[in-house]
């Protein structure tokens, strides 16, 4: 039995996509930090010391699955991030990274880099722009 070309390409997609996130998951292992947690930090770091609502956060994650305040109240016990009410409106929840947290990330980066270099080293330059292009479509 053959399968319809569409479902082979959905199964690569997301075998490459599980291959990715174990990879990922492993690197970030040793930080004592995971995926969506590294999402929270790097959109936080992305504020340049704005702070931001957990809409939001919420809004910009990769995976919309994520509970966001359950990340951000894992990342303020591990001191990454604070939580403050907003002087202006008191029902209005800030979030900043702290100078662990960026500190967390700075050693976090060179680590992902090479993590990442190494999974797209059988790629050309040629066909990782190809596969983002392919992958743009997919996503409309």
């Amino acid at each position: 039995m053959s399968y319809p070309i569409e479902k082979i390409t959905i199964v690569n997609i997301i075998t490459a996509y599980n291959k990715v996130t174990d990879k990922v998951a492993l690197v970030l292992k040793q930080f004592d930090i995971t995926i969506p947690q590294f999402n929270v930090l790097r959109i936080l770091r992305g504020q340049k010391g704005k702070p931001a609502t957990l809409a939001m956060i919420q809004e910009r994650m990769i995976s919309k699955m994520s509970n966001t305040t359950r990340l951000v109240d894992k990342l303020i016990k591990k001191e990454l991030v604070v939580r403050s009410t907003c002087e202006h409106n008191r029902r209005k929840v800030d979030i900043i990274i702290t100078d662990k947290g960026l500190a967390v990330l700075k050693a976090i980066d060179p680590v992902i880099e090479g993590a990442d270099k190494k999974m797209m080293a059988k790629l050309s330059i040629e066909d990782m722009n190809q596969l983002c292009s392919l992958l743009s479509k997919i996503q409309g």
